[in-house]
């Protein structure tokens, strides 16, 4: 009965391949080549000095990447310094988690902490749960113990330059440690894979001073946070601005390196072209009171973050932004895509995005007077300022996260791929056991 039972059962089964052949035989062929690439999930390690909520442009920036990489499906690990007594690590479904080492305030920063070298917990750490590869966004004392636990443990990594700690020098009274300062910057980027920068102009100036193997990666903007839409009748009359007041908006700390000086002496010229102009001031920073002295009549909003900036933004009519140490210069951006026309100088972002008489106004680096004049051609022609800001909204919205986050994405591939490189090149020049 059984064997009676098994061989119909295995007639059935040769009816139905049969059938299943002569159905294959009628559809069109798949080619192989066609099908997309099985994406793989990353294991990244994640170094930062600093990181949201933290206000900077390192800080946010490096959140949009974070969130981006997740978004792609790679588990990221952050490790940054404990910003608070009561700050805790963050876990999220198994993809993000995050590690706090030991912190200490900047000199003059004191919001923001420095991490401190970690190399003992480093090892024990990648050595638990190795990574694929290290993506170290700073290039302080944390930044430079992954740099060499990374190199210890074998393990790819990349960097990002993203702040001109080397140019901040000038503007502190300690302009005589510029040379050493580049020096560490470059010994510390030339020993990873790939060190990627904002702009083209940086790209030349780091490639001049003996920098290698860099890659450009600009920065992102939220289109949909930063917004003219967000223009608010309510924050306007919080500034004291009624209907028919020009608002012109700076955002960034209030500091040295920023060149306010150069703020100051352009509001109050473009206020002799527009008596009823107002300036508004995001930012906090140790230049708050020589600005509040320059111009007392100034609405200083202190830190804003979120929808409450992106409102600020919106309702303002124009961006004055006068620094000249910026690696790139988020809150250009950020200005454009709300739809502001910028004044800057021709460097970082505004060098890169805006075309002047366009979607902003640029002013040759280093020349104030200059800056001082195309501040008050930008007073002087409401409509053409209005139709810049438009412009300038449509170049913002080609220059989203997304984007910018694949990128950074192929800089780690690539930084994979010359680890594999290495490996390999290792492994042929190791003798082999028993071979003398």
């Amino acid at each position: 009965m059984f064997t009676l039972l098994f061989f119909r059962v295995v007639i059935v089964l040769l009816q139905s391949a049969r059938s299943i052949r002569a159905m294959a035989e009628m559809l069109p062929p798949i080619v192989v080549d066609h099908l997309p690439a099985v994406h793989r999930s990353l294991r990244i390690a994640v170094v930062s000095e600093t990181y949201a909520p933290e206000v900077n442009g390192v800080a946010l920036a490096l959140q949009h990447v974070v969130e981006g990489l997740c978004a792609l499906r790679h588990d990221v690990q952050l490790i940054r310094p404990r910003q608070a007594v009561d700050d805790l690590a963050q876990q999220r479904n198994g993809s993000f988690e995050e590690v706090l080492m030991r912190g200490v305030p900047i000199p003059r920063y004191p919001e923001m902490k420095m991490g401190m070298p970690a190399n003992k917990a480093l090892v024990a750490l990648w050595s638990r749960h190795r990574p694929d590869l290290v993506y170290i966004a700073t290039e302080g004392p944390l930044g430079w113990s992954a740099l060499k636990i990374a190199r210890k443990l074998k393990l790819p990594v990349c960097s990002d330059f993203r702040t001109n700690f080397h140019a901040y020098s000038r503007h502190y009274g300690i302009g005589w440690l510029y040379r050493p300062i580049m020096d560490y910057l470059r010994k510390f980027h030339n020993r990873t894979a790939f060190t990627m920068v904002p702009s083209e102009q940086l790209r030349q100036d780091l490639r001049a001073n003996g920098f290698e193997r860099l890659v450009l990666v600009t920065r992102g903007v939220d289109t949909a946070l930063f917004d003219p839409a967000r223009r608010s009748d309510a924050v306007r009359q919080l500034w004291g601005a009624p209907p028919g007041t020009p608002v012109v908006l700076f955002v960034g700390r209030l500091a040295a390196e920023k060149n306010l000086g150069a703020l100051v002496a352009a509001f109050l010229a473009m206020r002799r072209v527009q008596p009823r102009m107002r300036l508004v001031v995001v930012g906090v920073g140790p230049w708050h009171e020589q600005l509040r002295a320059a111009v007392p009549d100034a609405f200083f909003a202190g830190t804003r973050r979120d929808e409450e900036l992106a409102a600020f933004y919106a309702s303002a009519d124009m961006f004055v932004f006068p620094s000249m140490t910026e690696t790139f210069g988020n809150v250009t951006l950020e200005a454009m895509a709300s739809g502001l026309p910028v004044l800057a100088y021709d460097h970082a972002s505004a060098g890169q995005l805006i075309r002047s008489g366009e979607n902003g106004l640029l002013a040759r680096l280093g020349d104030e007077a200059h800056f001082i004049d195309q501040a008050v051609r930008l007073a002087s022609d409401s409509a053409q300022a209005r139709e810049m800001g438009w412009h300038a909204r449509q170049t913002a919205t080609g220059l989203g996260w997304p984007r910018i986050v694949k990128q950074v994405e192929e800089v780690m591939l690539a930084t994979l791929a010359s680890g594999a490189e290495e490996r390999q090149a290792d492994a042929v020049t190791q003798p082999v056991a028993g071979v003398a």
